[in-house]
C-alpha cells in the first residue's frame, strides 16, 4: 500500500499530520512542536540535518527549513556567501542562506497550497528528500571554502561533479 493510500484512510489531512505520519513511517526522530509545526532529525551521509516543517493557514504555505551547524572563520564569510550564490543559481526547489548569528546553514522552501489544495505524502516526502539531497550535495563545497582555502569556483566543482557509488 502506498503512503497516499495508507494515509487517505484517515479523516485528518492537515499537512503536519501527513509529515508526522511520514516521520513515523521512516522512523525519523521527531517532535510535534505545535499543531502546525513539526521538527525532525534526518540522517545524511555528511551530517544529521534538523528539519522543521510549519503550516501557515494564513498564506496556505507549507514551509520547510533544513539546517546544519556551520562555524566558518569570519574572514571566510565573503567566499562562503559567493559559494551560496553559486549554489542557489543551480537550485530550483529551494535556496540556501547562512544565519550568521545562529551559526546555521539553512535550506528553505515554501510549498504553496492555495485554494484548499492538499499535499500528498509522496510530495512531502520528495520535499524533505530534496532538502537533504541539496544539503548533502553542497556541504563539501561550503566546507572547502571555509576550511581548505579553496575558491568558490574550485569548491563548487565538488558539488557539480556527478558521483557514482560510494567508496
Amino acid at each position: 500500500m502506498s503512503l497516499s493510500e495508507d494515509f487517505l484512510q484517515t479523516e485528518e489531512l492537515h499537512p503536519i499530520d501527513i509529515v508526522e505520519h511520514l516521520a513515523e513511517h521512516r522512523a525519523w526522530e521527531f517532535d510535534r512542536v505545535t499543531d502546525d509545526q513539526i521538527a525532525m532529525a534526518v540522517e545524511g551521509q555528511w551530517r544529521t540535518y534538523s528539519i522543521t516543517l510549519a503550516w501557515s493557514g494564513y498564506d496556505e504555505t507549507l514551509r520547510l527549513i533544513c539546517t546544519f551547524e556551520m562555524e566558518p572563520p569570519e574572514d571566510k564569510l565573503p567566499a562562503l556567501y559567493e559559494t551560496l550564490n553559486q549554489a542557489n543559481d543551480t537550485c530550483w526547489t529551494g535556496a540556501f542562506t547562512f544565519w550568521q548569528e545562529q551559526r546555521l546553514m539553512v535550506w528553505r522552501y515554501g510549498l504553496m497550497l492555495s485554494g484548499g489544495q492538499l499535499a500528498a505524502p509522496e510530495q512531502i516526502e520528495r520535499l524533505i528528500s530534496s532538502a537533504v539531497t541539496a544539503c548533502e550535495r553542497f556541504y563539501p563545497a561550503f566546507q572547502l571554502v571555509s576550511w581548505a582555502d579553496q575558491s568558490p569556483q574550485e569548491a563548487m566543482q565538488v558539488a557539480i561533479a556527478e558521483a557514482y557509488g560510494r567508496a
